[in-house]
């Protein structure tokens, strides 16, 4: 008997048909990945799934009877829950409270606080992990919170894990932590609907992967039957082809920045680099290298910054974002969701922020001059929605790495900062970023990019510079690249040893 089936699964949002006829099975305690572009519909079917939307159409099929999970805690009793991406905690509660949110035990009328802990401790002792439960979730690294989440799930007496973008946010070695606690889990007959864009991951873990393509099913294949490229080509329905940047074979222009020395207690000290018109210099690290903290202080966000910023030739005040502004430079932050997009806002508002007062008059935003600027970008940048006045929240990731990045285009800056341009993004939408900073860099913008990703800011910039422990440990010049090299700088051994 099939242990888990999708049949005709429809889902409708305003303006867009998010998923249509999807169906597949899924085999009982196998890890089953979901692939596809931004927007292709893997993360709505995991909701569906565990009750968070309800489908508009077909039905769900578990060891063949079919169920309704109207929502979450419906799905809770069929032995379903999910992991999601962006991680729903009270950071201000304990683990003990938070894995308790919804069903907290009581005892006449009070919150037994005694019950609680010892659910909190089984839960994390069910996936081996050792927390205090009286310590605030908001003092967590990510990675922590994501096996807190994890410890969540299985605490109710999941039978089903859907995991939604797992290792978006993780290091190397907390990602590498989680995969040993998926292995364990799938040992003990856990089924796992796992949902990512990383192709070696899912080759690693997956047995079978399902392929989703502007809400239709493409493809259900074992894993051994199949490879990356095919993958790609089911994902996005066309081959990517690997070119080098347009940007490199023009000479990069006058020099438009320069950091000397730039030093901030506990973070990062003594970094030093320059950046010319048309250039795209690479910052790479491991985390907690100090990369986005050196991003952050030369766009003056760090008041306890020493050393100094050149633009133009002229001296940037340190700690001072609105003379960073002023000098042309722009952030794209790492966390678009919480720094880069005002999520409450549309498509059209999170577009104009930051050059209000270029199309306001006497305090008065001019609409038109707004529409007009939200459409130029929303065209340029190709930006997939239903119009200009959609909420931005409801864009997938790579259309909102979009609309981030298009907010400082408007401003027409000449320094770019870009943090993590990629993360949680497709094959496909990764393709256009990087094609849309080399058409930037051709245009004479100085781009600084840091990712995580080695053949990512390899593949874009024309040097890098890698950072280890706050410290710079060498600049490779393009002739010069390879992973070998870049990781034993990061691992603070000379390149060529």
């Amino acid at each position: 008997m099939v242990f888990l089936s999708f049949r005709g699964i429809t889902k409708r949002f305003p303006g867009v048909l998010a998923l249509d006829d999807v169906g597949f099975d899924v085999d009982r305690g196998s890890c089953h990945a979901l692939m596809g572009e931004n927007g292709a519909g893997k993360s709505t079917l995991g909701k569906i799934l565990a009750g968070v939307y309800t489908a508009d159409g077909g039905e769900i099929r578990l060891e063949g009877q079919a169920i309704v999970a109207a929502d979450p805690l419906a799905a809770r009793r069929h032995g379903i829950a999910m992991v999601h991406q962006e991680l729903a905690f009270c950071p201000n509660l304990s683990i003990a409270e938070n894995l308790c949110l919804g069903a907290l035990p009581n005892r006449a009328g009070w919150v037994d606080r005694g019950r609680m802990r010892e659910f909190a401790r089984g839960c994390l002792r069910q996936i081996g992990a050792q927390f205090d439960v009286d310590q605030p979730i908001g003092g967590l690294s990510t990675g922590q919170e994501q096996i807190v989440q994890i410890a969540a799930a299985i605490g109710t007496g999941a039978r089903i894990v859907v995991m939604d973008e797992p290792t978006s946010s993780l290091s190397a070695a907390e990602s590498e932590h989680l995969f040993g606690l998926l292995a364990d889990l799938r040992a003990r007959g856990i089924t796992l609907l796992y949902v990512s864009h990383r192709m070696e991951e899912i080759f690693r873990l997956c047995d079978t992967i399902t392929v989703l393509r502007d809400g239709h099913h493409v493809s259900t294949l074992p894993t051994g039957q199949t490879d990356p490229e095919r993958v790609i080509h089911a994902m996005i329905g066309r081959d990517i082809e690997a070119h080098d940047p347009r940007h490199l074979s023009r000479e990069p222009g006058e020099e438009v920045l320069r950091v000397e020395n730039l030093s901030s207690p506990g973070k990062f000290e003594n970094v030093s680099f320059s950046l010319r018109r048309g250039e795209v210099l690479g910052l790479a690290g491991l985390v907690g290298a100090g990369r986005s903290e050196v991003a952050q202080a030369v766009f003056g966000l760090d008041p306890l910054a020493t050393g100094s910023v050149e633009v133009h030739g002229r001296p940037l005040p340190l700690g001072d974002v609105q003379a960073a502004l002023a000098a042309g430079i722009g952030l794209l932050p790492e966390d678009r969701k919480r720094l880069g997009l005002v999520l409450a806002m549309n498509c059209r508002e999170n577009t104009s922020l930051a050059v209000l007062p270029r199309i306001s008059r006497a305090g008065v935003v001019d609409r038109r001059a707004e529409r007009v600027l939200a459409t130029e970008y929303r065209d340029r940048l190709r930006v997939k929605t239903p119009g200009i006045e959609a909420g931005v929240a409801g864009l997938s990731g790579g259309n909102q790495q979009k609309i981030a990045l298009a907010k400082w285009l408007a401003r027409r800056c000449d320094i770019l900062v870009v943090d993590e341009p990629t993360r949680g993004v497709d094959v496909g939408a990764k393709a256009e970023i990087h094609r849309l900073l080399d058409e930037l860099a051709c245009e004479g913008l100085a781009i600084l990019v840091i990712s995580s990703e080695l053949p990512e800011v390899m593949n874009l910039s024309r040097r890098i510079l890698v950072l280890r422990e706050g410290s710079p440990m060498g600049e490779l010049a393009r002739p010069e690249f390879s992973q070998v090299r870049l990781m034993r700088l990061m691992s603070g051994l000379r390149a060529d040893g």
